[in-house]
């Protein structure tokens, strides 16, 4: 398994535009919730009494993505529980209406238009064209950024950033040949 340093410095290699950067802190978190939305579809015969309700596809894939994020960095783990909770949360309640899956592909594919208008400020294709784990990065890299802008994580700020400079670097020399 990849370290950290690499996934968020690789994530980060085709995030370097503020721009681009903002529209994803709009995109992600839509993409996730309109897939909770639509994962919470997909009930299984096991009932949760703390949520009052059956396990669903998303819970599972919350709960795996949560075993994922503590074997890369266990602080961004917490985050990442704070801010996926309430998402999954809010999805559990839209997927309970008539009209949930059209929501969720509407909400799917503004956050995607989002995205790819970020990647035009970046002039970088998405991380996830090469590597679809960077599809998992996505959060945990918004995650690291919060962190870095309140002053936590210095160090793995330090290490992935120039890490991400020189992966970038590579990939523009590697365009112009």
């Amino acid at each position: 398994m990849k370290t950290v340093e690499d996934q968020l410095s690789t994530y980060k290699s085709v995030h370097l535009n503020k721009s681009n950067v903002m529209t994803h802190f709009v995109g992600v978190p839509l993409i996730i919730w309109s897939l909770f939305v639509l994962l919470n579809l997909v009930e299984f015969p096991l009932f949760l009494p703390i949520l009052e309700q059956n396990l669903t596809l998303a819970i599972v894939l919350f709960a795996g993505v949560l075993v994922y994020y503590f074997a890369l960095n266990s602080a961004l783990a917490v985050g990442a529980i704070l801010f996926l909770t309430p998402v999954l949360y809010t999805a559990l309640i839209v997927s309970k209406l008539g009209s949930a899956i059209w929501i969720a592909i509407i909400v799917f594919v503004i956050a995607w238009a989002i995205q790819f208008l970020g990647h035009h400020f970046e002039k970088a294709k998405p991380a996830f064209v090469d590597d679809l784990n960077q599809l998992l990065i996505g959060p945990l890299f918004l995650l690291a950024e919060l962190f870095f802008a309140i002053g936590l994580l210095h160090e793995l700020k330090q290490q992935i950033t120039p890490m991400a400079v020189n992966k970038r670097r590579s990939f523009e020399q590697a365009k112009n040949q």
